[in-house]
């Protein structure tokens, strides 16, 4: 079937971002997305309004378990008053999870969260994760970002959580 030029135009407008989008992210927890890092980034990006009363926080494992055998251990996120939807994607009212695990400080608020070992993004929107611990005790806290990776405004982020592997 031969279509005019203005067709085929339109029709690659329209198709190339579906296609982009069909491509599957490799980014897992090991191997996330690059957003600027706190070091490089100096200036202050606009940030995502979240609802009110919106809330994120940890359902497992709990505050002060300890004896967690060493190994895997798996960590399973909650959220409330918003939706989960991976990163690149803007919907009203959600985000995606970002783990601190023995995080020493608050990440800046006005730019995108660093990707580390104690920074670890879920772009998918993923609601879980296994983490490989050592024995030792670790805290772990939850960060919601918008589809940059920049926390909201106010930003909706869990307590700390503090575990002791065995």
């Amino acid at each position: 079937m031969k279509y005019s030029a203005p067709i085929r135009v339109l029709l690659l407008v329209l198709l190339v971002p579906c296609l982009a989008a069909c491509q599957e992210t490799p980014e897992t927890p090991e191997t996330p997305a690059t957003p600027a890092t706190q070091e490089t980034a100096s200036q202050a990006l606009p940030r995502t309004p979240s609802p009110d009363g919106a809330s994120v926080y940890i359902i497992s494992p709990r505050d002060a378990a300890s004896g967690i055998p060493a190994g895997e251990v798996t960590v399973v996120f909650g959220l409330k008053g918003m939706g989960v939807a991976p990163a690149g994607i803007d919907f009203p009212d959600t985000g995606h999870h970002h783990l601190l695990v023995n995080a020493k400080e608050t990440p800046r608020l006005d730019i995108p969260l660093p990707a580390d070992d104690n920074h670890i993004h879920f772009g998918k929107g993923q609601t879980e994760t296994t983490l490989n611990l050592e024995p030792g005790t670790y805290t772990l806290q939850l960060i919601l970002g918008d589809k940059n990776h920049i926390p909201h405004d106010p930003p909706v982020m869990s307590e700390k959580v503090t575990i002791t592997v065995k």
